[in-house]
């Protein structure tokens, strides 16, 4: 199975693939988690669902078909709405507790694939029963979610990041980081546009720790 740029149709199905079960799965749990916190906002729009479509997003899955043939750039599904005055407060943290909660239910649930697919790994090659084409798609798998999840950690809306920063930061931060609401897409495309430069750098100084971190503990390298 090829890498990125090449044109191996098994990679591009299963990058494909991949994608859409890890956006589906972080999607629902968005959902699923705001709706066990006290809104049920994203259940009557039925996205408290495993079915892809109900969180497809055109522009999102233009991307995945990018990034599958070799471009850079970022995928995404259909935000789930969530009406964080619904939520029931999270002890001292409120209800910016809780809307951190639902934001972090989406990375945490592309950890546990990840893991998945680590411990599946990492039992064949004990057992030595892994199959070349499953073991390249289990690889895949885990490095989308585990990468995916580290992304998503960045605290730069509208990423769960930053959910979750406001959330531990002290109230009088919120307005002050209130304008990166407006910003936060344009920053990360603008950091996207820069390339294999100072924008990559940037977001893979970021990032990397985190998924070099879930890595050593799943995947034990």
């Amino acid at each position: 199975m090829s890498g990125f740029g090449d044109f191996d149709p098994r990679y591009i199905i299963a990058i494909i693939v991949t994608f859409i079960v890890a956006i589906t799965v972080h999607e629902f749990m968005h959902a699923w988690t705001a709706w066990v916190l006290g809104d049920d906002t994203a259940r009557l729009l039925g996205r408290i669902s495993l079915n892809p479509t109900v969180h497809f997003d055109p522009i999102g899955a233009l991307m995945f078909l990018l990034i599958a043939f070799g471009f850079p750039g970022i995928a995404w599904g259909k935000p789930v709405p969530v009406n964080d005055y619904r939520l029931r407060p999270a002890g001292r943290f409120g209800r910016q507790g809780s809307m951190a909660l639902v934001s972090l239910a989406g990375p945490l649930s592309n950890v546990v694939l990840g893991a998945v697919a680590a411990g599946i790994l990492r039992f064949s090659s004990i057992t030595g029963s892994s199959v070349a084409v499953i073991t390249e798609f289990l690889q895949l798998f885990m490095i989308v979610n585990f990468s995916l999840a580290a992304f998503n950690m960045i605290p730069l809306p509208p990423l769960d990041g930053s959910r979750i920063l406001i959330a531990l930061l002290p109230p009088f931060w919120r307005p002050v980081l209130a304008p990166l609401e407006r910003y936060g897409v344009a920053i990360l495309l603008l950091l996207l546009l820069l390339g294999g430069g100072l924008g990559s750098s940037i977001i893979g100084a970021i990032t990397s720790p985190v998924r070099d971190l879930l890595f050593r503990i799943f995947a034990g390298s």
